[in-house]
């Protein structure tokens, strides 16, 4: 099977499992314990959280170890919300937002909190003019991803910080599918929190972190909670944080020419430029070149990734945290693509083991399922 659904997760590497298993089996101690084993537990706590909070230059003390961007998100969205109650019960995020954000909007909504959403345009990039003027006296948090993990489109975020942060107004963003990417020090001076998460990075599932800056009151969800500084509970994962860190820190974007393989791959579509329509920007500062958002023209999505895996080739219909869902990509939706078109979305990723030659066959393959859908439609219309 060749591989190309990096942005959904990616294989553990081979030093972070071995990390984790050597912290499971030999400091295996609870932090919160006060004998050798969990001071153990809690030094190896401890210089993972350094470490990682160097890697992305923050302040340790804002950095919080939970299960994964999921958890990362819903914790900052409603702790920021909550934390600025007082001034205004306004919150707003990109139309295009993880759904882990768009659910925690929803919850808010049930506690008297007034949603907005901003589009992005065409281009995939959030419309700044909207948000401009989706921004009054209540608003409170602004939430815009860095990166959209289903087009690949790099947001503004030192823009969007220029506009709200002179009015007091906190700024999230989701950066799961950034880091490893991209320098999350280039951003982090720049927004109130963000999150990240280990398996995209050749880290284990079930870890991430959210970063909130620490001059912010921190709100937990729920009260009495003893671990991370009493902002979520649970016994650390210490052995998943340690290989999370250890991930990260082996992470070289460089190793693979990304841009190249992306040129390669769309050179290869071009020759059938009719066949597709390919979405994100044309501008190399506002593209991740490891992600490829594209639709075979009058086929669905889940067809063509279907034909794909039939033949070797592993790619996604967009989000991960999506697929099975009854609804249309919010990627899609936020640029206003009508529904039937946006059924059609394939995203294509690219990671460590990729190469020019296995992209290369890989848009070979694509371009004969296009054909042959396109041929079986044209069958079905003249029947």
């Amino acid at each position: 099977m060749h591989y190309f659904d990096y942005a959904a997760t990616t294989p553990l590497r081979e030093e972070a499992a071995s990390v984790f298993v050597s912290v499971s089996q030999q400091h295996f101690g609870n932090t919160t314990s006060l004998h050798d084993e969990g001071g153990a537990a809690q030094n190896i706590l401890a210089y993972s959280r350094n470490n990682l909070s160097k890697m992305l230059g923050v302040r340790p003390e804002g950095l919080y170890f939970t299960s994964g961007g999921t958890e990362s998100n819903a914790l900052a969205l409603l702790s920021l919300a909550q934390s600025a109650k007082k001034k205004g019960q306004h919150i707003i995020l990109s139309a295009a937002e993880h759904p882990s954000l768009h659910s925690a909007a929803a919850y808010l909504e049930g506690q008297d909190f007034r949603i907005s959403l901003i589009p992005f345009t065409a281009n995939g990039i959030v419309d700044l003019r909207a948000l401009e003027e989706a921004i009054t006296e209540d608003t409170t948090v602004v939430s815009i991803q860095h990166c959209n993990p289903e087009i690949g489109t790099i947001q503004p975020i030192h823009a969007i910080s220029e506009l709200v942060k002179p009015k007091g107004i906190y700024l999230h963003s989701d950066c799961v599918q950034s880091f490893g990417k991209l320098s999350i020090r280039d951003i982090s001076p720049f927004v109130d929190s963000f999150s990240i998460s280990s398996h995209k990075v050749y880290g284990p599932k079930g870890v991430g972190a959210v970063y909130i800056d620490p001059r912010i009151r921190v709100v937990p969800l729920f009260p009495g909670a003893t671990q991370e500084k009493g902002f979520r509970g649970g016994t650390v994962n210490v052995p998943g944080i340690a290989s999370f860190v250890t991930a990260a820190e082996l992470v070289d974007p460089s190793e693979v020419d990304y841009v190249e393989l992306r040129s390669v791959f769309l050179n290869k579509l071009n020759e059938h430029k009719e066949l597709f329509t390919i979405y994100g920007s044309q501008q190399q500062s506002e593209q991740l070149p490891q992600i490829v958002g594209l639709c075979v023209k009058h086929s669905e999505g889940q067809l063509i990734m279907l034909e794909l895996n039939r033949r070797g080739f592993a790619v996604s219909t967009g989000s991960a945290c999506q697929v099975g869902q009854q609804q249309s990509s919010t990627t899609m939706s936020a640029m206003k693509i009508p529904a039937h078109l946006a059924k059609g979305l394939v995203r294509v990723s690219f990671g460590k083991t990729s190469t020019s030659e296995n992209v290369t066959e890989l848009a070979n393959v694509l371009l004969e399922v296009a054909v042959s859908t396109q041929t079986k439609g044209i069958l079905l219309d003249i029947i």
